[in-house]
């Protein structure tokens, strides 16, 4: 219960963020001083007896949350309805991503994937591109008159799905190194920033870069 409140919280929250330069301004803001705070404490945990190298991570993250930020922003304003179809088609392919892979995994389960997310198996792993492909493919039919990138949507849906669940990984990859099993407990529900928008931080970058080319 906590989990679907939480949902329909954040869904509100892209949908304010998408009607309004305010909103998108506030949220994104919040987002990248979270995330940061989260990164900032998994390091810490990860190399204990290095500052040096603690700092320099950090100080990448910082500029890559700026350029993630300044990204989206430049982006999206000024506001017009072919650019927020177009942000929210990515989003819904990371949501997809993580949603196949998780109904699929559960359901056939099967031969582990890695040690890195132990719960991810194979059959995960395809669900995570069938999922997006199919919903994302029709999405993009219904809204076809919106969009106006040159690459094939197949092409567009794989690279984000695939950088997207790479995003999981690296998160997945980080949490095991800290020991720890959450980034936060912000939302109740789903943890922290992070294990909501890990797959996000890499997949709407990419996407929005391969829709304006």
């Amino acid at each position: 219960m906590k989990r679907f409140f939480s949902s329909i919280f954040l869904l509100i929250i892209i949908c304010l963020s998408l009607s309004h330069s305010i909103f998108l301004f506030l949220s994104l803001f919040i987002l990248s001083f979270f995330s940061l705070n989260e990164f900032i404490k998994i390091f810490k945990k990860i190399f204990k007896n290095n500052k040096l190298l603690v700092s320099i991570i950090i100080s990448i993250l910082i500029f890559y949350m700026i350029f993630f930020s300044f990204l989206i922003w430049s982006y999206l304003i000024p506001f017009n309805k072919e650019k927020i179809i177009s942000v929210i088609f990515i989003l819904l392919i990371c949501s997809l991503t993580d949603i196949g892979g998780y109904l699929v995994g559960k359901t056939i389960g099967g031969k582990k994937f890695n040690k890195i997310s132990p719960n991810k198996t194979y059959s995960g792993v395809v669900g995570s591109f069938i999922l997006p492909l199919i919903i994302c493919y029709f999405f993009y039919i219904y809204w076809n008159n919106q969009f106006s990138f040159s690459l094939n949507v197949i092409t567009v849906i794989i690279s984000v799905s695939l950088i997207s669940q790479l995003g999981d990984l690296l998160i997945s990859f980080f949490k095991r190194k800290a020991k720890i099993k959450d980034t936060g407990n912000i939302i109740p529900g789903h943890g922290g920033v992070l294990d909501r928008i890990d797959g996000i931080l890499l997949g709407l970058p990419l996407g929005i870069y391969l829709i304006s080319i």
